[in-house]
């Protein structure tokens, strides 16, 4: 049996990562905090369909941390 810690690092951030973030992050940790996995993160961003604001950068994509964290409900 998993113990239930493992498995939120395992699969997820915690509140107290999430709020140490700068303020935009690479998409895989934007996915990781979402709980998205890698191709389903990249196909929403490109579709504009992601659940929070994404900036495009060259070919890289950054999500901006204040909207994660309001989406997630973690803002003060």
């Amino acid at each position: 049996m998993r113990d239930d810690s493992t498995a939120d690092r395992a699969s997820g951030m915690s509140r107290e990562e999430i709020l140490a973030l700068p303020a935009a992050i690479d998409l895989d940790t934007g996915n990781r905090a979402l709980g998205l996995g890698r191709s389903k993160g990249y196909e929403l961003a490109k579709r504009g369909q992601y659940p929070c604001r994404v900036l495009r950068l060259g070919h890289a994509y950054r999500v901006v941390t204040a909207d994660l964290v309001e989406l997630l409900g973690l803002a003060a």
